[in-house]
Parts: structure tokens; C-alpha cells; sequence
């Protein structure tokens, strides 16, 4: 069985994938989740695209690439408020997807820019250490990029709604959140799933660096609110980082933005293909970036 236990995904030996299991999970391989994550008994959330619009499209990067990225939105002319889903290391399989769908369905415009198709797919994949290899792969500087891309190719849709826009992301994606905040004034809200806040104790000098900027660096930078929603039993994320963030949060006065923790909740909580799926959790998180983008997004 696999179980993700870390905040930017697993290291190898948190993997036990067999040409036996795989097999066994044919139809949800097939329907496109991340190979490396997907567990034997997962019966992960399915939301149907009745009464939306979604396509792939791409759009010019800052470097020149054209960057893919899936859209989900409600049929009709809108306008509707636009959020950006900043995917996990897996890039953009079906499980982020499906999320854009289900913000679709709540009268959002869901964006989700293939931030690692620059050097492969990640999703089919289940060798870890190459997983990372396109991951590291992706700079702070480039996944900036294609966020302003993004905001700039989003203000110019017809069915967009002028003013903010919101931003949501797992794991790797969680940090991106923080990150986009402190940078892009454009961004109304965001709400960060168990992304990484600082380095780990037995971070090498090279690894503190190339992590940077962190968000318990940034609290000073946070243009928009932020809501961080993490696990208490994530082994990768120790309470020990969220307390500096909070920290960070209440010295920089910036009392809009906060975090929830789950106590029982591993990392992944909210991946309901993995088996660190915790539905509570997942649905009172969910609930809880709903409100947020209500608030932020819709009035």
C-alpha cells in the first residue's frame, strides 16, 4: 500500500508499488492519477463536467515556453472569479482535475498550469528519485513565471471576473501558495494544503538554498490572506515549522492570514486517491477554502 508521508511526496522507500498492484488498479491508472500515489483501494471523489466548460489550453511563459494548463469553468458567458490550482509533484493528473471541477461547480474559473511538462510529465511515473528530478527542476523563478502568465492570460478571458484572484495548492503546491502571495499583488486569497513552511532540521546548507524564498521568511511580503490547513501527524511538516509560521504570521501583524491543524491528520489528507485520505478533514478544509474564496473572491 502506498502512503505519502512527506510534504513534497515520498522518498523511495515509502514506496512498495508491485506489477500485482498496479494491475490491480487499472481503471483509475488509466483515468489518469498519479501512478506513484494511487492506492489499491482508493475510491477517490469523481466530479462529472455537466454544466461547465473545461479544456486545456496553453499560453506564453516569461521564458517563451507555452505552457499547458487545465480550465475548468461554468458554461456561459460568466464573468466568474478565477482561482489557480498549484498541483503536487505529480503535476496535473486527474486528482487536480478534478478539483478544478469541483470549483467549477461552486462558480469558480479553475486554472491548473503544467508548471513540469518543460521536462516531463510526472504523472506516469513511479520512480521517485525522477519524480524529483523534473520537480527541482521546476525554479522559484520559473514557477513565478508561469504564475504572472497566468494571471495575465486569465485577466484577458472574457469569463473572467475583474479584480483578485485566488490561489490553492497541495503539498508542493502548498509553499507555491505562500510564495505567490508575498509576490503577486493581483492574488485576493490563497489557502496552502500542507505545503512546506521551512527547511528541516537536517536540511543541507544547498537544500535551505534552493528552497528559497521560505514562507516563514515572507509573513512580512503576504499580499493577500492566506489559510494554511495542515496535519498534526504529517511526518514531513513537524508542528515545531507551523509554530514558526504562526510566529512569523502574529510579527509581521498580519492577523488575516492563519493556519488549522488537523491533529490526527497526515500529510495528504486531502489527496482521496492516496491512503492518507481523511475525509472529515478533507471535507471541513474544503469547507473551510470555500468560505475563503467566497469572501474574497465573490463579492
Amino acid at each position: 500500500m502506498t502512503v505519502l508521508t512527506r510534504p513534497e511526496g515520498s522518498a523511495p522507500e515509502d514506496l512498495h508499488l508491485s506489477r500485482r498492484t498496479l494491475g490491480a488498479l487499472g481503471g483509475l491508472l488509466f483515468a489518469g492519477y498519479a501512478t506513484a500515489a494511487l492506492a489499491k483501494e482508493a475510491k477517490p471523489i469523481t466530479t462529472d463536467a455537466n454544466g461547465l466548460t473545461t479544456e486545456t489550453v496553453t499560453y506564453r511563459a516569461p521564458d517563451g515556453f507555452n505552457l499547458p494548463a487545465y480550465v475548468a469553468r461554468p458554461a456561459g458567458d460568466g464573468p466568474f472569479p478565477v482561482v489557480i490550482v498549484v498541483s503536487e509533484v505529480f503535476g496535473v493528473h486527474e486528482y487536480i482535475r478534478d478539483i478544478c471541477r469541483r470549483l467549477a461547480k461552486q462558480g469558480y474559473a479553475a486554472i491548473a498550469p503544467a508548471f513540469f511538462v518543460r521536462v516531463a510529465d510526472p504523472a506516469p511515473l513511479t520512480e521517485f528519485p525522477k519524480i524529483m528530478e523534473i520537480v527541482s527542476a521546476a525554479s522559484y523563478e520559473q514557477v513565478m513565471g508561469d504564475i504572472s502568465a497566468t494571471l495575465d492570460w486569465s485577466s484577458q478571458q472574457l469569463w473572467a471576473k475583474d479584480g483578485k484572484v485566488g490561489i490553492t495548492g497541495y503539498c508542493w503546491g502548498g509553499k507555491v501558495v505562500w510564495q505567490a502571495a508575498a509576490r503577486f499583488a493581483a492574488i485576493g486569497a490563497g489557502v496552502a494544503w500542507y505545503g512546506r513552511l521551512a527547511p528541516a532540521t537536517d536540511a543541507t546548507p544547498a537544500q535551505i538554498s534552493a528552497g528559497q524564498p521560505w514562507p516563514v521568511d515572507l509573513a512580512d511580503d503576504l499580499k493577500a490572506p492566506v489559510l494554511g490547513l495542515y496535519g498534526g501527524k504529517d511526518q514531513g511538516i513537524p508542528l515545531e515549522s507551523v509554530q514558526r509560521m504562526r510566529d512569523a504570521l502574529q510579527s509581521a501583524g498580519e492577523t488575516a492570514s492563519q493556519i488549522v491543524v488537523y491533529d490526527d491528520a497526515p500529510h495528504g489528507f486531502h489527496a482521496d486517491y492516496r491512503d492518507s485520505y481523511v475525509e472529515a478533514d478533507a471535507r471541513d478544509g474544503w469547507s473551510k477554502l470555500l468560505a475563503v474564496f467566497d469572501k474574497a473572491l465573490k463579492h
